[in-house]
């Protein structure tokens, strides 16, 4: 305006004359807020009792049941455990006592143990080993029934290998010893001192069995399905069938 009035005085117009306008400003108008629309929109919506927009009711449990349900749970397996424990208990007290009953043959069918098939192997099957060391100086001979016997002061051997099923006997008037190699074939050596080998243990033939003092007779006995066997050739200390 001043600039205006400076103008006119200038080109000596008169003041009056002078028509000032001015200039309106317009207020910009504010520009709704969208989230406080948004907001505002779903009031309306709930207050109008839109079903689509209704509150949700929360789903009462029945805390009862899910505390009976776990206690039944619970109630289950300790039950489960209990039976297995019995079970175990009494597998394990009828392998001790009645190691023939019919839950220990049910459970070694069941799982395949203890059911191995028999040795039947016969005498041929196997080959005989010295009885006495070759440094030893024993005269064996067998007799016309096939008992093998000699006196010495020496080890004695088991002929084939195979596990000890009998000890009998005494020191003072010598021990007899069986040595069974298959379900058919075993051996009987009696006259011995002493004995190195007690039933159910395994002997060898490079093992000694027993010993003898030399003052006895030392007798070895073959045996196949409760016979004795004469088939028994001696060559020195070397023992073959014949």
């Amino acid at each position: 305006m001043n600039d205006e009035l400076n103008y006119a005085e200038m080109l000596e117009i008169p003041v009056e004359t002078v028509t000032v306008r001015r200039k309106e400003r317009k207020k910009k108008e504010k520009e709704p807020d969208l989230q406080e629309q948004l907001v505002q929109e779903v009031n309306e919506k709930l207050e109008s009792e839109d079903p689509a927009y209704a509150e949700s009711t929360p789903i009462a449990r029945d805390t009862q049941y899910e505390t009976r349900r776990k206690k039944t749970a619970r109630r289950v397996r300790l039950g489960e455990f209990i039976a297995v424990c019995v079970l175990c208990a009494a597998i394990f007290l009828t392998n001790i006592f009645l190691p023939e009953s019919a839950i220990n043959t049910f459970v070694r069918g069941l799982f395949g143990y203890g059911t191995a098939q028999a040795d039947e192997r016969t005498y041929s099957e196997f080959t005989l080993s010295p009885v006495v060391n070759s440094t030893v100086d024993a005269e064996l001979a067998v007799s016309e029934a096939g008992v093998l016997s000699f006196t010495s002061k020496c080890s004695v051997y088991s002929p084939c290998a195979g596990k000890v099923s009998s000890v009998n006997g005494a020191a003072d008037t010598g021990y007899t010893v069986e040595v069974k190699h298959s379900e058919r074939f075993s051996t009987i050596i009696s006259g011995l001192d002493a004995v190195y080998a007690g039933e159910g243990d395994e002997v060898r033939t490079n093992i000694p069995l027993g010993y003898s003092d030399g003052e006895g007779e030392i007798r070895v006995m073959f045996y196949e399905d409760g016979s004795l066997l004469n088939c028994l050739t001696v060559d020195e200390n070397t023992l073959a069938w014949s």
